[in-house]
């Protein structure tokens, strides 16, 4: 297996998610026990989810990167599933772009549950996609494209100030990722 940087561990699992068996997919897109319907929110806290349902349901899925700041600060601080940090709407706007290099068809289409309290939201989502270009390394290599479609569970906690956010975490099994694009060693 190669070893891959944080920040391609990170595209990896933000962008690919291709299942090595189908039952991982499933789980994730059609769960046995599916969530409660939302709760309705305070009204501050609908408007922020809102605003983070358009982030990822058409403006991340569809790559209108020029309407990212509708939901992030110029100074966004954003903490991947692998505990690495980056800082700015440009940097972050960069990351994403590159996850779409080897899965363009990455989609987020659900939000299974929501919810906030105060300056905080939540969400899960299901990130779906196709490793099918080659992926890119920081050494100027890249990974040839498996071909696989991933689907994997995610979540995502936003701290929102002045109607955007200004830290955001993005949570996944970076493990499941690797096994469902045919990187993982099992």
């Amino acid at each position: 297996m190669r070893t891959l940087t944080p920040l391609n561990t990170a595209i990896i699992a933000v962008v690919g998610f291709t299942s090595v068996s189908a039952f991982a997919q499933s789980t994730a897109e059609n769960p046995t026990t599916p969530a409660p319907k939302h709760e309705r929110q305070a009204a501050k806290i609908e408007k922020n989810l809102k605003v983070f349902d358009t982030l990822d349901f058409d403006v991340f899925s569809n790559q209108k990167w020029d309407r990212l700041q509708e939901s992030h600060a110029k100074d966004i601080v954003v903490t991947w599933p692998d505990g690495h940090e980056t800082k700015g709407i440009e940097k972050h706007t960069e990351d994403l772009k590159a996850m779409f290099v080897w899965a363009p068809d990455i989609k987020i289409k659900t939000h299974p549950i929501r919810f906030g309290s105060g300056s905080w939201t939540t969400a899960t989502g299901v990130m779906t996609g196709t490793f099918t270009k080659p992926m890119p390394l920081p050494d100027g290599k890249s990974i040839a494209p498996t071909g696989k479609r991933f689907a994997i569970g995610m979540a995502t906690i936003g701290h929102w100030k002045s109607g955007k956010m200004d830290h955001e975490w993005l949570f996944w099994d970076n493990q499941d990722f690797m096994n469902q694009i045919g990187l993982g060693s099992k």
